[in-house]
């Protein structure tokens, strides 16, 4: 069984080392950290309306604790949607957010926008959460080296985060927590400052979590401390651990809580062996099968339509499906419901019922208004193009390479 054996929390703003408490929620066995957006009174009001989700603990009910984690994330962003359009001077606020939560046996985590979760096991650092950023999908696409991200002048774009739209794609995962486990939450107030491979460094080799996490902050102050600094620490110990802890990889399968990897590998691989000593009677038997069910007899108006039908469906369905084949080669530029100028696969055509030919391939994180002005009809004039084109335009208006 898992427990909190020592923990840190703490957020600077910057040099001006303001602590602002609102900003995480550290209360063992739940921990999140939140760092707002859209200005800096309705940054900290989006960054303590998720918190204040996360102070009731996690609830009781059905599914696993990874999924109520994910639940109470998306509830945080329902409050924080609710509250920037029931007040002017709050639109368009948001918040990140990285939340875990500490079961028996397991660490589940929650994740959406550009704050971290990291862990150090047995002296392997390694980052668990994928940043929701605009650099972030452009070098997981091979558009930017990591180098060029770190550089990069939208490097501070957000994809996803909590309050800009009604619902939120939640990003969670658990895995087997080990004994002596050292997890780090932190907001990119630290990971704008201080490079990954330094902040491995700090962590590995701090005698305590206090002592870690104020050398943390430190170092982000002394490379600028350009923004907020929210860091949590904790690690974990087993209590009645066995002579022996767990091997392999211990990340569970779809989060349901289940065997881990490592367990169904060891299942699997058992398998054979298992059979090839079961009783040959055993192996051999035959499960009797069930009578055919009587065939229907078609009436005679059955017998003449029927091969109409099948001629009609011989001649149409290559015809459709070359057609949805066509449309998934060409891409347009256009703008999705949320506003974002987004690249567009098939066919810019809406179908009756709310069906359309089209879906969306790549959101750029800017809007209209941010393209040239003298260029931004033509730019959005849903002319079909090939996935280079579309994708190669697409990051000359992200780089601003693009005159007016």
């Amino acid at each position: 069984m898992l427990r909190v054996a020592e923990k840190f929390a703490e957020t600077n703003t910057g040099m001006a080392r303001r602590a602002n408490e609102d900003s995480y929620w550290s209360q063992a066995p739940l921990f999140a950290v939140a760092d707002g957006m859209g200005g800096a009174q309705a940054g900290e009001v989006a960054s303590g309306t998720a918190i204040e989700v996360f102070q009731d603990g996690l609830p009781d009910g059905p599914g696993s604790a990874e999924e109520r984690l994910a639940g109470l994330v998306a509830e945080a962003n329902a409050r924080v949607h609710e509250k920037s359009i029931s007040d002017r001077e709050l639109s368009g606020m948001g918040t990140t957010t990285t939340a875990a939560y500490v079961g028996e046996t397991e660490v589940a985590l929650a994740h959406v926008g550009d704050s971290r979760a990291y862990l150090l096991r047995e002296g392997r650092f390694e980052r668990l959460t994928h940043d929701h950023s605009l650099v972030e999908e452009l070098v997981r696409q091979g558009k930017l080296t990591p180098e060029e991200a770190d550089e990069h002048p939208q490097r501070s774009i957000i994809t996803r985060a909590l309050g800009p739209e009604p619902e939120v794609e939640v990003d969670h995962v658990s895995m087997r927590g080990r004994h002596g486990d050292v997890y780090l939450l932190c907001s990119d107030g630290l990971t704008s400052m201080v490079p990954e491979a330094r902040v491995e460094q700090i962590v590995a080799a701090g005698r305590s979590l206090e002592q870690t996490g104020r050398a943390l902050i430190k170092a982000a102050n002394d490379a600028g401390g350009r923004d907020n600094i929210t860091v949590i620490l904790f690690r974990l110990e087993e209590l009645d651990a066995g002579p022996s802890g767990a091997t392999g990889d211990d990340r569970t399968i779809a989060g349901t809580g289940g065997p881990t990897t490592a367990e169904v590998r060891a299942a699997v691989a058992s398998a054979p062996a298992r059979e090839a000593t079961a009783p040959a009677a055993r192996r051999r038997e035959v499960v009797p099968r069930s009578p055919a069910p009587p065939r229907p007899v078609l009436d005679g108006r059955r017998r003449r339509w029927l091969p109409a039908l099948v001629v009609t469906l011989i001649v149409l369905l290559p015809v459709l499906g070359g057609a949805y084949l066509a449309s998934q080669a060409v891409f347009f530029l256009g703008v999705a419901s949320n506003g974002s100028v987004t690249v567009f696969q098939g066919l810019p055509y809406d179908l009756p019922f709310g069906a359309h030919l089209y879906t969306s391939a790549y959101v750029t994180g800017l809007t209209p208004a941010q393209l040239p002005p003298g260029r931004r009809k033509q730019l959005l004039d849903h002319k079909l193009r090939s996935h280079d084109d579309a994708f190669d335009l697409a990051r000359q208006l992200e780089l601003n390479q693009l005159g007016g």
